[in-house]
């Protein structure tokens, strides 16, 4: 029932800004979320800059406010903006980070489709520095300044953003560059490339969110490409150019088809459970991971055009692994004042994070040879992402 799936949401989004939300300093009409539950002495004064980590939380709000928008969720996502530029001290573009930037213009970009939230400087000079930061012989971006390792989540996730602000052109080049170089035989994309005195060397390492970024980057590009053959017909240009754009578009369609069946193929159990590969850790950053495919398998389950029985069967798929992982997610959650504490791994129970309250830590957990994964922002913002998802999938599905 889609009620039960956008409740469950609520939830969860109740979970994050009971537990990590707070104030900046202290200083009214901000809003940042602390990257640990329990939080620790410094976690609560933002020592360490989490930047990426609050594009998601930033991008979860967008979820919430776009399923159902309310005062006091615009409210946030405006205080959780200025936070973020107050705490990066306004020089959002001195991060060396391409991949983090994209995440935050992203995000951003996403919450000026919302009432009250409107485009400003700082998110075009983000926009502008990813675009900048383009390797002129590589044409695509670097991981980081300075570096030669050109990998997908910097740039299937400007991709993303390009191809929704109308570089569609840019987009494009980006994304053929990543299947050109990165898909393996199994239909999965490996990290990235590294460029080496001796040549280029394929970093074969497998993320799940490299695979929900290229899903989403691609279906972008399928469906704008599509618009322009809708208005190209409009327009009755010459039948070649009509050709041309239809068979563009379908170029990133059969791409989405592979991926999506390689992911249920390989990254999900039998019961169609998305699952860590094994060089992804569950904690930290790796906690993200799997809620961001789960993000934009949901996007292909909604958007996908239903236009031949290849794309109808994609859509049940994606939809499929959205749904039963989020079954999953919320089947082995504990909870804790009444609210979900989710796992890592969504197969397996969440466990209670470490000096909750309930006795004094063990010497493993003291010298910090226990660590439990779900004390981390990133593995509660995955799950409430898959909860999003899972609102979203049931609702398209009436």
């Amino acid at each position: 029932m889609p009620e039960t799936w956008a409740h469950r949401a609520d939830l969860a989004e109740s979970a994050v800004t009971e537990r990590h939300a707070q104030k900046l300093w202290g200083m009214p009409k901000t809003n940042l979320a602390v990257v640990t539950w329990p939080p620790g002495p410094k976690d609560r004064a933002f020592w360490h800059w989490h930047y990426w980590w609050q594009a998601q939380y930033l991008d979860c709000q967008v979820d919430a406010a776009t399923r159902r928008g309310t005062k006091t969720r615009r409210r946030r996502i405006a205080d959780t903006l200025r936070g973020i530029q107050r705490r990066n001290r306004g020089k959002l573009t001195a991060n060396r980070h391409y991949d983090d930037k994209a995440w935050l213009a992203l995000a951003w970009n996403r919450a000026t489709n919302l009432d009250g939230i409107s485009r400003t400087r700082r998110l075009g000079e983000l926009e502008f520095d990813l675009l900048a930061g383009i390797d002129p012989v590589m044409g695509v971006l670097p991981w980081r300044t300075g570096e030669t390792f050109y990998n997908v989540p910097s740039n299937a996730t400007a991709a993303l953003l390009f191809a929704r602000t109308g570089r569609l052109d840019k987009a494009r080049e980006i994304v053929d560059w990543i299947f050109d170089n990165l898909v393996r035989e199994d239909g999965l994309l490996n990290d990235g490339i590294r460029m080496r005195m001796s040549g280029p060397e394929v970093v074969e390492k497998i993320y799940t969110y490299n695979q929900g970024t290229a899903l989403g980057a691609s279906l972008e590009i399928a469906l704008a490409l599509r618009e322009d053959v809708g208005l190209a017909h409009d327009e009755q240009i010459d039948s070649f150019e009509y050709s041309e754009r239809a068979d563009a578009s379908m170029f990133y369609i059969t791409h989405i088809r592979a991926i999506v069946q390689a992911v249920a193929l390989h990254m999900a159990n039998p019961q169609g459970v998305l699952l860590s590969p094994p060089e992804e850790s569950g904690e930290g950053d790796g906690g993200l991971f799997k809620g961001i495919l789960a993000r934009y398998l949901a996007e292909v389950a909604e958007r996908l055009p239903e236009d031949s029985k290849e794309s109808i069967a994609t859509k049940k798929i994606a939809a499929r692994l959205v749904m039963q992982s989020a079954d999953s997610l919320w089947s082995h959650r504990l909870e804790v004042d009444g609210l979900p504490v989710f796992a890592a791994e969504w197969t397996q129970d969440a466990k209670l994070p470490h000096n909750y309250g309930l006795g004094p830590a063990s010497i493993s957990e003291a010298v910090g040879l226990v660590r439990i994964d779900e004390r981390d922002l990133s593995v509660q913002l995955s799950g409430w992402m898959l909860l999003e998802a899972a609102a979203r999938v049931a609702a398209a599905q009436g």
